[in-house]
């Protein structure tokens, strides 16, 4: 007879966040989640290259920056999840193209079991996850759990 009511348990979460609301959402799911589960909680977040810049240089260096700026947002998410009860919390600052990277790169790296994201698109500069959501749900090697709020 088959149950189901039987709920897989994840070991290793890996949540993409940024600065929207819906990603928001997913990382406050990732921090419930990961605390129902006993698991460990990977934070994730991708800086998106400046495409068509002339000057490489300058990309060079508003990169350092952002990777500066970014590592300090993605630390003060590690310690919300920590003070909220996740007992250990990891972070991965990876740069290229959100879906792509986490896929191909930040999931093997972590051995995350569970991806979860935010589902909203977002427009401009603050696109990081949004329409990529269906990317990463389509081509990762893992579960995903796409969030709305």
């Amino acid at each position: 007879m088959e149950n189901n009511d039987v709920q897989t348990r994840f070991h290793r979460i890996l949540v993409g966040v940024d600065t929207s609301d819906d990603a928001q959402f997913a990382f406050q799911k990732a921090i419930e989640r990961a605390k129902e589960d006993g698991s460990d909680l990977i934070i994730t977040t991708i800086i998106e290259h400046v495409k068509d810049n002339p000057d490489p240089l300058l990309d060079k260096d508003f990169l350092h920056q952002k990777h500066a700026d970014i590592e300090t947002q993605v630390n003060k998410y590690k310690d919300q999840a920590l003070a909220a009860g996740v007992k250990n919390v990891e972070t991965i600052v990876a740069e290229g193209d959100a879906g792509e990277t986490i896929v191909k790169k930040v999931i093997p790296a972590s051995k995350a079991d569970l991806l979860i994201v935010g589902s909203l698109d977002k427009k401009g500069v603050s696109k990081i996850f949004g329409s990529q959501a269906a990317y990463m749900a389509k081509y990762a090697p893992i579960s995903v759990m796409v969030v709305r709020p």
